[in-house]
């Protein structure tokens, strides 16, 4: 088997590797050729792949992995039996899965792979395809793997397939033989139980044949808008260059609408005609309420790099993918915006910050919670004082519960799925609002930034938000991720006692925080009081009379103010999840 060296040429993924600076971060490359041939009468479709794949790790594969998602549609299935023995399964799946039909099931079935040429070996285990190499891929080296395969597509009923509830024709997600992911953590070959993904990082080249009545939106840009019809088919042909995923949705009675966002991408918008009024008048307003979110986003994170970007009514509720979302359409305009605020979000956190959402879902869903609740605060007017208060409500209640396991738990792993929602969605979610109390809010403006400009187009980890902060805020953080993160250790301070102008304050909880205090004094004037915490080497920038540091061993701490106190309260503002507010505030 011949093989062929890396070019020297520089790609745009490869760039992105070389340019971290003083690092060792490398990440693999993938580039997709794919045509795809679909019968939307058996909703079975043939398909061949060719697969570039560029080895940029220091390590010699000796094997690969391929997931195929459909496979999980099927009775038996992982997926099926997880969601059949979970204490409380999601309500979209339930039993479904097990009562589907041979014509209602999901499959990818592989009937040839080669390597440069070479017949390889391979065995489908449920939805990962195993695959010995004819030759072991070196560091550098580039080799061309080449598939054919058929597949068919599952009744809807968790994100992806057919015919879903509003009747959309198909939600095509995940729905190729997807390369697993090789990092420096080693494979990422998970199955496909109910969470969500990891892909590696190329560019897609996309011809796919389908009835010419059917309307096709998604991932990349359309290259043959003219596109002849021959024996009732077209041939829509795609690219994306810079992404880990290829998404894409048809129907033949979806309205298409665009818009231009000033300076940024074209917005698509597919719904189905077929809509109550009130419900395309919805669609109607979303759209420049649209613009608006994508210049939120870039303004509070990051400039989107590519030229478009689509809303398409499909799936099971609302998922993000490359370039586009997918999400149910007969909704209230509140919810309509709410749901594609969500899934825009998702844009800049995970499809541009990468996150390997089966292990860090926090990162992903946390912080996009935290994005799209301060963007729909302010677009659509609600003018909440704290619009984070129901993650902080959330997350407080899991941690009472007796139900929280840490977040560093699989994402599949869990033992209820309430409190998966509530770790990922709520927690993550303070996790990034928290942590703007801990360092200041304007250093954690910065910080978001930061963190886009540090690795987008890359895969970050947990430390990578936390080494953005402290690079910003010149603060020691390690310990704010190590508890909040991967302990369940809780937050809770009290005040222990006021005696005259002495206030002391206890530590219970186990996890250390810097204290925000604000003391009413009997003549009704107010001072406020910042303690920071020792282990930080430094102070958050601050208005507040500053005091001496607080070590975490010491369980009290005991200081005098100025004047006789009156009242003294803990966290004025409300952003430090103390699980037990009850005795943050004492009235004298």
């Amino acid at each position: 088997m011949s093989t062929q060296k890396a070019s020297t040429k520089t790609t745009p993924q490869t760039q992105t590797a070389q340019t971290t600076s003083n690092s060792t971060y490398w990440q693999q490359h993938v580039d997709y050729n794919m045509n795809i041939d679909m019968d939307v009468n058996t909703y079975q479709y043939k398909g061949n792949q060719t697969l570039i794949y560029t080895n940029n790790s220091p390590d010699v594969l000796n094997r690969v992995y391929y997931h195929l998602y459909f496979n999980a549609f099927q009775p038996g299935s992982e997926m099926d039996i997880r969601s059949r023995t979970i204490a409380d399964p999601d309500s979209r799946v339930g039993d479904r899965i097990s009562k589907l039909q041979p014509n209602e099931i999901g499959y990818i079935k592989v009937q040839s792979l080669k390597q440069n040429g070479t017949d390889l070996t391979y065995e489908t285990v449920g939805t990962v395809l195993e695959v010995d190499l004819a030759k072991p891929i070196q560091p550098g080296e580039r080799v061309t793997f080449k598939m054919v395969f058929n597949a068919q597509v599952p009744l809807q009923i968790r994100r992806s397939g057919r015919n879903n509830k509003e009747g959309v024709a198909l939600s095509m997600t995940q729905w190729y033989p997807k390369l697993a992911e090789y990092d420096f953590e080693g494979w990422h070959a998970d199955p496909y139980i109910g969470r969500e993904f990891h892909g590696v990082w190329g560019d897609f080249d996309l011809k796919l044949t389908i009835d010419e009545n059917y309307v096709v939106g998604g991932t990349g840009y359309l290259q043959n808008p003219d596109a002849a019809t021959t024996n009732g088919k077209k041939t829509w042909h795609f690219v994306a260059p810079k992404v880990h995923d290829f998404t894409w949705a048809a129907d033949p009675d979806y309205n298409h609408d665009v818009i231009q966002v000033p300076e940024g991408p074209l917005l698509h918008f597919y719904y189905k005609n077929t809509l109550p009024a009130d419900k395309l008048n919805n669609w109607k307003k979303l759209q420049p309420k649209t613009v608006e979110l994508m210049q939120y986003f870039g303004k509070h994170i990051g400039k989107y790099p590519y030229k478009q970007y689509s809303v398409i009514q499909g799936g099971d509720g609302g998922m993000e993918y490359a370039m586009c979302t997918l999400i149910t359409g007969n909704r209230s305009y509140g919810s309509l915006f709410g749901v594609t605020a969500h899934e825009m979000a998702h844009t800049w956190f995970q499809f541009l910050l990468a996150t390997n959402e089966a292990k860090h879902e926090w990162m992903d869903e946390g912080f996009t919670t935290y994005i799209s609740e301060l963007a729909e605060n302010e677009l659509m007017g609600h003018n909440k004082k704290n619009p984070l208060a129901g993650s902080y409500g959330n997350y407080i209640y899991l941690a009472n519960s007796g139900n929280e396991q840490p977040l560093t738990t699989h994402a599949d792993r869990y033992k209820y799925n309430q409190a998966y929602g509530i770790a990922a969605y709520s927690k993550g979610s303070v996790f990034l609002a928290q942590l703007g109390y801990v360092i200041g809010e304007e250093n954690l403006r910065k910080t978001i930034k930061k963190y886009f400009n540090d690795f987008a187009f890359k895969h970050p980890t947990p430390n990578s938000i936390i080494r953005s902060a402290e690079k910003v805020s010149g603060l020691e953080l390690d310990w704010y991720l190590m508890d909040f993160a991967q302990t369940t250790n809780t937050i809770d301070y009290s005040i222990k006692s006021v005696d005259d102008k002495t206030v002391t304050l206890e530590r219970i909880g186990l996890m250390p925080m810097p204290i925000d205090l604000r003391i009413t004094y009997t003549d009704n004037t107010t001072e406020d009081f910042y303690i920071p915490l020792q282990m930080m080497r430094g102070e958050k920038p601050t208005s507040a009379t500053l005091k001496a540091d607080w070590a975490w061993t010491h369980p009290t701490y005991t200081f005098e103010a100025s004047k006789a106190v009156k009242s003294v309260q803990i966290d004025p503002s409300g952003m430090m999840a103390d699980v037990d507010k009850k005795n943050n505030k004492i009235q004298l």
